[in-house]
């Protein structure tokens, strides 16, 4: 089974002038993962004490400072050239940095100048958009629009719209108040107007035009002359703004040449810097001329890393290693290597967590279980077929993904030749195990023996996670350890010798309820140890909990009946489809059995998946997979890819 990769503690205490060279060492390395100095060693201890102070928090400061001017650098002026790191390439130090974030700074005031020029010039452009858009609407009058709407004119003059099922209704009623209306466009369901009328009754014809839907359309005064006159001040416009725009473009270009030589150099700067302003995250110790780091690295690796060290800085350092002590175990980084096949399965598992140092690790019997569920629940050679396929085109999209959804297609069709169905026809293949329609009560026995074998599994991956984490207790007296698998074992035995089946060969019906009465007992006797509390109280809770193990552990395998259930469920939604079709002419036949067929893959087939991802999280995962692990991230350089 996949486990983590051993790991040990270390501490390298070097000079404060070469931290940042020795983090740039490490992140090269690629498997440092920086950590804390809590520890039950005596250098743990004692360097706490003996270097109080945090030297790198002004190195990051300063990073964090060079690395955002950085990028808005690089938004506006532009560097896509990959980065190179020289083998001999040094980290810059907190005087390096600090003067590369002066010089940052006073490229971006160039470069901020030329971005808000070139800013105000699509502001301009926008706004003639906006006064195009206008005039377009009002090109068709071809009069002065200066004369019409003079402010001290005795004619009171409205421009806009309105709905076209209203104008006659509006025309007439302005009429009455000694309005004109004159239409000029009509676009869609709205008619463009003017709207003439006398001053003195301009309040009265607003109040009739607002309940008629009117808009009115607003006049800027870069407009207010006659249309032609309008469109070539646009026009001129326009090619002023063209102009400006060009040589913004010049300035941009030229600035580009004049600095972007050194802001490339000042990529890898920044770069080289971020393996230490990221290690201070986690704590960098120092005092006067003396720095610390500390981390994780694998056990496997600790030769080559002193190699690494001693090549670089020649015996200017002090290197302390140690196991981890249990009590550390959660804060211990968890580094599994997963082969290719199983990766694309491991987001699934991180997404209920990550497993914690010396846990088991869940990946492999997640990813042959959840494809084994799901196969189970849609077994069927058309339509495991079909979603193979569907993976295969769309891999691109998917990514690593398509492998999941192609392996769930395969076992889907291997479910499916043992089923004998195909597209839901059950009689045109012979069932090479059986036919869950017509085997109904098997499946549903299968299902729940696969269950009983799933928690048993879970118990003892549980019970072995309690005694590699030094709770021996627990693993072997509480419900969830060897106690309780007994009495599980013992009480699934014995009801299924009441249904005439087996669970453990060999063992008989009153030796299995004996095995289930001293597993429950044991169970009990560990509750009430660790109940607190008086006499009443502890009664209670001890009562509760051992109840509560017996209706856990039988409401979680009776939960494995929805793989039977599914199964059958396929087998009916075809039934129907073919039901509806069945009286239908040819036509509507085949049109009706190939929507269903799709009805089936999409709704049936995302169902399924989800109830099968349920199935693994909540009657598995929660019963021995803690999921609060720390993940092992390693220091890396921006471009680095690192060993695992």
């Amino acid at each position: 089974m996949l486990r983590a990769e051993p790991l040990v503690k270390i501490q390298l205490l070097m000079l404060a002038s070469e931290a940042p060279d020795a983090a740039l060492e490490l992140a090269r390395f690629g498997v440092f993962n920086p950590g804390s100095f809590n520890g039950k060693s005596a250098a743990s201890e004692a360097l706490p004490d003996l270097l109080p102070e945090s030297p790198a928090e002004r190195y990051r400061e300063a990073w964090l400072e060079a690395e955002s001017r950085l990028s808005k650098l690089l938004e506006q002026c532009g560097d896509s050239r990959p980065l190179v790191f020289p083998d001999d390439a040094a980290a810059p130090s907190l005087d390096d940095l600090q003067e590369l974030n002066a010089w940052l700074k006073e490229v971006w005031t160039a470069c901020l100048a030329c971005h808000e020029g070139e800013e105000r010039i699509q502001d301009e452009r926008k706004h003639l958009d906006a006064l195009e858009e206008t005039l377009s609407k009002l090109e068709r009058l071809n009069v002065d629009l200066a004369h019409l709407l003079r402010s001290d004119s005795l004619l009171s003059v409205n421009i806009g719209s309105l709905p076209a099922n209203g104008l006659k209704r509006v025309s007439e009623a302005l009429s009455m108040t000694g309005t004109l209306v004159s239409q000029f466009d009509h676009v869609g369901d709205q008619i463009f107007a003017v709207i003439a009328g006398p001053r003195t009754r301009q309040d009265e014809v607003r109040g009739l035009l607002a309940q008629a839907g009117w808009r009115e359309l607003a006049v800027p005064e870069e407009l207010r002359t006659h249309p032609q006159e309008a469109r070539a001040w646009l026009e001129n416009e326009r090619q002023q703004l063209d102009a400006m725009s060009g040589a913004e473009c010049k300035i941009m270009g030229g600035l580009r040449e004049q600095f972007g030589p050194r802001l490339h150099e000042a990529r890898l700067r920044v770069a080289l810097a971020r393996p230490l302003a990221e290690a201070a995250l986690a704590g960098v110790r120092g005092k006067g001329g003396l720095a610390a780091l500390a981390g994780w690295v694998p056990r496997r690796e600790l030769q080559e890393l002193r190699k690494t060290l001693e090549s670089r800085f020649r015996g200017r350092y002090m290197l302390d290693v140690r196991e981890p002590s249990p009590h550390e175990a959660a804060d211990v980084p968890s580094l599994v290597r997963y082969p290719g096949w199983l990766k694309p399965f491991v987001p699934l598992v991180k997404s209920y967590g990550v497993p914690r140092y010396g846990e088991f690790d869940p990946a492999l019997p997640f990813a042959l279980t959840y494809l084994l569920l799901f196969g189970a629940m849609f077994g069927d050679i058309g339509h495991g077929g079909v979603i193979l396929l569907l993976s295969l085109l769309f891999v691109r999209k998917l990514g690593r993904m398509a492998l999941v959804g192609a392996a769930a297609g395969v076992v889907s069709m291997i479910f499916g030749v043992l089923y004998g169905s195909i597209f839901g026809y059950e009689d045109i293949l012979e069932p090479v195990w059986l036919s869950p329609l017509h085997n109904p009560v098997h499946v549903l026995s299968v299902a729940v023996g696969f269950g009983v074998g799933f928690i048993v599994f879970t118990l003892l991956v549980n019970a072995r996670n309690k005694w590699v984490a030094g709770h021996r207790a627990e693993a072997l007296f509480d419900s969830t350890g060897i106690a309780g698998l007994v009495f599980y074992l013992g009480a699934a035995s014995g009801l299924a010798s009441v249904a005439g089946a087996s669970i453990v060969a060999g063992i008989s019906q009153n030796a299995a309820w004996m095995t289930a009465i001293l597993g429950i007992v044991v169970v009990a006797g560990f509750k009430w140890y660790e109940a607190k509390g008086g006499l009443g109280e502890r009664i209670l809770v001890t009562a509760i909990e051992t109840l509560e193990t017996g209706v856990n552990l039988f409401s979680n395998t009776l939960s494995f009946m929805r793989v039977a259930a599914f199964s059958l469920n396929h087998v009916a939604l075809a039934l129907a489809i073919f039901t509806l079709a069945a009286g239908l002419s040819v036509a509507g036949h085949w049109f009706t059995i190939a929507l269903g067929n799709v009805v089936i893959i999409v709704l049936e087939g995302g169902i399924v998946a989800i109830q099968a991802l349920r199935l693994m999280y909540y009657e598995g995962f929660s019963r021995f997979f803690s999921g609060d692990g720390v993940e092992f991230v390693p220091l890396r350089l921006e471009a680095q890819v690192g060993k695992y």
